[in-house]
């Protein structure tokens, strides 16, 4: 076989932009660098000329994601995160798709809600909806709640227990499921001006659901839309976190450094996946990234330094102190960070556990306030970085932060693009059809052995007949 067919049978890195409709994301303090812009973030042509480069630099998506509440663990108050923007203000990020897909073809969107502050017919009218208008290029990521201060803004006095939030969550996307995939037959809209008839009402059902958490009876009221289902991304990492993300997800996202536990991590997530009675391939795997690049690997050094001196690893361990539910304002530098069971975010805390991590071992980490993977040099040594993960644990892609506004995702565009193209490991153009269609090249619906196929339309049922799917 010749060389050229073997790059090609290289895997090609699917790649998504990582923002929050928010100033400081993930790497944190960046919004006082000179050039930065992300104060515009409430400002729609802030995101719109986001949209139109990343579809230059053809990624397969924006994935925005979001939190309820606010980070109040750290000195326990909202202080530094204030005075840093450590995801406050933070705005919804639903409110963008719209005028984002006007201005791009191809560019998909994956959008965060949390459905644990959201009833499951509301949320699946509002992503029906998008999908419609963004013509089948929206993604549902599906997260439940670690905030206690989520819980009190909407009255609760705290969390629930992280593996009840799960079984609320399934029952929250089981009935979503029913709504999307069951209550209007593909054939039902018509458009019939000489019989007037729109819709057909032999072909509308309506759906009855009596179940633990949510209860709702009645027809859809959002005709199908393109992928009926939006893309499902998911980020659980737990022992119940995964079993629902593989029985569920199609795009998955983990965390780590360590390639060799990537990988384990990976082989494990496919093997649930078969187990399921998945395909191991039918769930794309991601991690979080953070790139400083320029024209050589000096240079991008230069920029690091330059980068640095406008982070805050203060604000980056405020972040953490919300996500393990600790406040590490108590420690020394030196001090090790005791393990604690708290209903936050299981797969980050699980890491005090497994290993011993001091203040230091962290502000270490937060060399740009995030604490992501950090990838610096020119555009080949970082092309050739981006491979080697792919190819050493076996992931799909990365979802790439943001470091300095806009001008870090314009660098990306400009020299890390044409490294991997070259390599043969990228795309040169978009393909047609939906986002789902463009990451599997399988059409625009949820395959049958999903387990969405339970929920769908079957037999012709009489709208008339109330006959519950």
């Amino acid at each position: 076989m010749s060389g050229l067919s073997l790059q090609a049978t290289k895997k090609q890195i699917l790649l998504n932009a990582f923002d929050m409709n928010c100033v400081g994301h993930i790497n944190h303090g960046l919004w006082t660098h000179p050039r930065d812009q992300s104060h515009r973030f409430n400002q729609l042509s802030y995101w719109t000329e986001l949209a139109k480069t990343l579809e230059q630099g053809l990624f397969d998506g924006l994935f925005i994601a979001d939190i309820t509440g606010v980070y109040d663990v750290y000195q326990n108050n909202i202080d530094l995160t204030l005075k840093e923007s450590i995801q406050l203000p933070s705005h919804d990020p639903t409110t963008l798709i719209s005028a984002m897909a006007a201005v791009t073809q191809h560019l998909g969107f994956g959008v965060t809600v949390n459905l644990s502050y959201e009833l499951p017919y509301q949320l699946a009218r509002r992503f029906a909806s998008l999908d419609h208008l963004t013509e089948g290029r929206i993604g549902w990521n599906i997260v439940t709640g670690y905030l206690d201060s989520a819980e009190r803004l909407i009255g609760q006095k705290g969390l629930k227990d992280h593996d009840l939030r799960y079984e609320q969550a399934e029952e929250f996307l089981q009935l979503c499921y029913k709504f999307w995939e069951g209550s209007w037959q593909d054939d039902a809209v018509l458009k019939d001006k000489q019989r007037r008839i729109f819709s057909d009402p032999t072909k509308v059902h309506a759906i009855s659901h009596q179940g633990r958490f949510y209860q709702s009876e009645g027809v859809f009221q959002v005709s199908p839309s393109i992928q009926r289902t939006p893309v499902l991304f998911q980020a659980g990492a737990s022992p119940r976190g995964l079993t629902f993300a593989t029985q569920n997800a199609e795009a998955m996202f983990i965390s780590g450094d360590q390639p060799e536990k990537m990988k384990q991590q990976v082989d494990k997530i496919r093997k649930l996946a078969v187990e399921q009675g998945r395909q191991s391939d039918d769930i794309k795997i991601f991690i979080g990234i953070s790139v400083v690049t320029a024209e050589t690997d000096a240079l991008a050094q230069e920029k690091l330094a330059e980068y640095h001196r406008y982070a805050s690893a203060e604000a980056g361990l405020a972040h953490y102190s919300s996500s393990i539910g600790i406040d590490l304002s108590q420690f020394a530098d030196d001090e090790v960070i005791p393990y604690k069971k708290t209903n936050s975010i299981v797969s980050v805390n699980d890491k005090l556990k497994e290993n011993h991590i001091t203040i230091k071992n962290l502000k270490d980490q937060h060399v740009l306030g995030g604490r992501y993977p950090l990838i610096v040099g020119s555009g080949a040594t970082v092309a050739e970085q981006l491979i080697k993960w792919i190819d050493d644990t076996g992931i799909d892609g990365f979802n790439l932060t943001r470091t300095v506004s806009p001008e870090s995702h314009q660098d990306f565009i400009r020299l890390v693009i044409p490294e991997l193209q070259a390599r043969g490991r990228y795309k040169t153009a978009y393909q047609s059809g939906s986002l789902r269609h463009k990451l599997f090249q399988h059409g625009d619906r949820l395959p049958t052995r999903h387990m969405v196929q339970r929920f769908r339309c079957s037999t012709p049922i009489s709208l008339q007949n109330q006959t519950s799917v």
